[in-house]
């Protein structure tokens, strides 16, 4: 699976207190399916949940939720493009003082593989790229604040 480290790689990059100490990230796959049918190869897809918790979070949620949503829109579009899919990015937060939270946000993601018998009868396995949708936003560097306060510097995923 590729989208776990994609998206871990992307906040780091884009939360300076991650990228301080990028172990505040956590990282699980739950409830993960693989979905195959009997067509020839033996292409499947994974299917799961995305499960993140940002501990000891001081900054403004705006500073995850931009960048988050700037990777969704790259990585799994269905989930904006969707009408009956956009409520489906979760989060909780655990208010641990005045200044602090746990946040724990879950995305159901999915990945397709293709898995080809090549010429030579061995068997060639490709992950395939998210549907071409066309961009609101180029790739480019964005710079969010809040009143003011800078709350996000990042760089938005390439097309």
């Amino acid at each position: 699976m590729i989208k776990p480290a994609s998206l871990r790689e992307h906040l780091v990059s884009a939360l300076p207190d991650l990228a301080r100490d990028p172990d505040r990230l956590l990282v699980f796959i739950d409830q993960g399916t693989l979905a195959a049918t009997f067509a020839p190869g033996l292409s499947f897809e994974y299917r799961y949940t995305l499960n993140l918790i940002l501990t000891d979070f001081a900054g403004h949620p705006d500073a995850v939720m931009v960048p988050l949503l700037s990777w969704i829109r790259r990585h799994q579009p269905d989930l904006m493009a969707n009408r009956d899919r956009r409520d489906q990015i979760a989060f909780q937060a655990d208010i641990l003082g005045n200044d602090k939270v746990d946040l724990d946000i879950k995305l159901p993601l999915t990945e397709s593989v293709g898995v080809h018998r090549s010429k030579d009868g061995t068997f060639a396995i490709e992950h395939y790229p998210e549907p071409e949708l066309e961009a609101a936003f180029e790739a480019e560097r964005w710079r969010v604040y809040l009143k003011g306060v800078l709350i996000a510097d990042f760089q938005s995923p390439p097309a």
